[in-house]
């Protein structure tokens, strides 16, 4: 029930959807490793507290939003 957070966003995207196209997963969050420890953390603070879980299912997004 957590949501997978990654930087590897050269395979990861690819995998996740293969997997969503038969199962059901939290979400999936791309974290570029040029986007700092701070900005990172900001931005999963940012989505933790505006967002509800349900809105995450089988969404993969890349961050900064």
């Amino acid at each position: 029930g957590r949501v997978l957070v990654t930087h590897d966003r050269k395979t990861m995207p690819r995998h996740f959807s293969e997997f969503i196209a038969s199962e059901t997963s939290p979400g999936l969050l791309v974290i570029p490793q040029s986007l700092s420890i701070a900005a990172a953390v900001e931005e999963l603070i940012l989505i933790w507290s505006a967002t509800e879980a349900e809105e995450w299912v089988n969404r993969i997004s890349i961050l900064p939003l």
